[in-house]
């Protein structure tokens, strides 16, 4: 169970993949997760005292994260909005694009842009809200990006983009 972040100034975007997955966290924690941990803990609290029950008292914390996370899950996938279908200018760098990059090195790298929901850098796929992100927008095939990052700046040059 990922742990909920703050997502108040978070983008709202989000591929129809990434709803997907959420929608089914949320079903999972609902159909199977929580009744699971209710039982483990309807069967503790059956030993007797409750409050030395080490059983009990673990399951009815996982109970708070669960709901805790089904709150976070339920509101935001209440909020997002879908972007099922590519930019008018598939030349250019906007939500859901791969991007081909290679910086002064000759290293190369491949982005996808997607929600701050679903950013996973080992699949490659980073949050609109990163500064990369925020550097590639608008951008095309051939153009230099400038990157801020914490141990300083870096360049790239756009070698793709695709949807």
């Amino acid at each position: 169970m990922q742990p909920s972040r703050n997502q108040a100034n978070a983008s709202r975007y989000i591929t129809p993949e990434g709803r997907t997955h959420l929608s089914e966290e949320l079903s999972y924690l609902w159909k199977v997760k929580r009744p699971q941990v209710t039982q483990a803990v309807a069967e503790a609290a059956a030993m007797g005292d409750r409050s030395e029950n080490a059983e009990y008292i673990y399951g009815k914390k996982q109970l708070r994260q669960i709901d805790s996370r089904m709150r976070f899950l339920t509101k935001r996938l209440s909020e997002l909005i879908v972007v099922d279908r590519p930019p008018d200018d598939a030349s250019k760098v906007f939500f859901g694009a791969w991007v081909g990059l290679e910086d002064s090195g000759g290293n190369l790298f491949r982005y996808r842009i997607v929600g701050p929901d679903e950013f996973d850098l080992k699949r490659g796929f980073i949050s609109i809200d990163s500064p990369m992100a925020k550097a590639l927008l608008r951008k095309t095939e051939g153009d230099e990006v400038v990157v801020s990052r914490p141990n300083g700046t870096d360049v790239f040059v756009v070698t793709s983009v695709g949807y």
